[in-house]
């Protein structure tokens, strides 16, 4: 009998090793892990480079605390920036923390409370970033939420428009929902926040949680709109594996998270940032970045290739891709595949959410279409 809590629903394998895109259960079958531990593992599983970067730093210092100064964070914050309109960051631990942070920011900076969210957004599941989150099937069973939260539909424009107002101290939006089933921000709804943003003292905060650090082709997805936001918060992949969050804000907001205003213990600590520097160190330039470009039109091509009946759907960028059945429960879809030997994860209900490592190889997405392939042209499968 287990000691642990019963709160995930298990899949009835554990994964023991991984190499790259490749892991291997206890049992020594190998998979194509087209998860990524949920966006996480950028660099595949045991990247050199970072087993490196660990081993060293752990020689040295794992954590002092951030009662004393960090050379490690301050080059690593110098490196988030660099090029960006935004100029200063803070570390924690998790996407949650991040977007916890980027909550309280946006309020004691504002003065105001209202924060504009959206339906099937996803943001955490502490109780500000859940209270955020557009999705009941998170929220319910926990009581009073966090107030002052508006939830509007996604990519609705005058929806938006009518919401924001003088007590609306930000908009807070992934600009590819996600959990919620990979679902991009519109060239005019980008626009619509945007012009908002530009004519009122709304702040806009961009959860880049899952879609930052290369993960759909730029360093952030925000650079692919017009969109600036004034916080971006991040997480996942920026320590390829190991736990590491953060935000990012423009200079205004430098003043209001003074000395005492917010705070982590772990957050950023001398281990986490040796990693994610190397992360950075590897993803955020041209040439890592055009890859990540040029796999994802190859994965979309080869996948409209083997599905292009109109029932099925292929949406998002870069390496986040959704392949949506028509509207049918991909649950026992994703089942059959973890047994064919391909690892992926839904989005939503109706949606196969596609997340490879950043480092995924040619060959690799060829035979993660196969496998596809193979199993979504069977005859329906029942539900398990």
């Amino acid at each position: 009998m287990s000691a642990l809590f019963q709160n995930y629903a298990r899949r009835p394998f554990a994964i023991v090793e991984g190499k790259g895109t490749e892991v291997f259960d206890e049992s020594g079958k190998r998979y194509l892990d087209f998860t990524s531990g949920i966006a996480v593992c950028s660099l595949g599983h045991a990247y050199p480079a970072i087993v490196e970067a660990i081993q060293k730093q752990s020689e040295k210092l794992w954590h002092i605390s951030n009662l004393f100064e960090s050379p490690g964070q301050e080059k690593l914050a110098a490196s988030l920036v660099e090029d960006l309109h935004v100029s200063y960051a803070f570390f924690c631990n998790s996407g949650a923390e991040a977007n916890e942070a980027a909550i309280k920011l946006a309020r004691k900076h504002t003065g105001k409370h209202k924060i504009i969210v959206f339906e099937q957004s996803f943001h955490g599941r502490t109780f500000g970033a859940m209270s955020a989150t557009g999705q009941d099937k998170v929220r319910n069973g926990f009581g009073p939420l966090v107030s002052e939260f508006v939830t509007l539909p996604f990519n609705d424009a005058e929806a938006l428009k009518a919401a924001a107002n003088t007590e609306t101290a930000a908009i807070m939006l992934e600009l590819i929902q996600g959990e919620g089933g990979v679902n991009p921000v519109t060239d005019d709804f980008a626009q619509a926040i945007h012009d908002i943003q530009q004519s009122t003292d709304i702040l806009v905060i961009a959860d880049e949680v899952q879609t930052g650090i290369g993960r759909t082709g730029t360093r952030f997805a925000f650079e692919q709109t017009v969109l600036k936001p004034d916080i971006i918060s991040m997480a996942k992949g920026l320590g390829s594996g190991f736990p590491i969050g953060g935000i990012l804000g423009t200079a205004e907001l430098f003043d209001t998270f003074n000395a005492g205003t917010h705070g982590t213990t772990f957050g950023g600590n001398p281990l986490a940032v040796a990693v994610a520097q190397t992360v950075v160190d590897h993803i955020f330039n041209d040439a890592f970045l055009g890859s990540v470009k040029q796999k994802s039109s190859y994965f979309a091509s080869k996948l409209q290739q083997a599905f292009p009946e109109q029932q099925y759907a292929i949406q998002g960028k870069g390496l986040m891709l959704g392949l949506s059945l028509g509207g049918e429960d991909v649950a026992p879809y994703v089942t059959a595949l973890d047994e064919a030997g391909l690892l992926t994860v839904a989005a939503g209900p109706k949606v196969i959410r596609l997340l490879p490592p950043l480092t995924v190889s040619e060959h690799e997405i060829d035979e993660a279409v196969s496998i596809l392939k193979t199993v979504l042209k069977k005859e329906k499968i029942p539900n398990i």
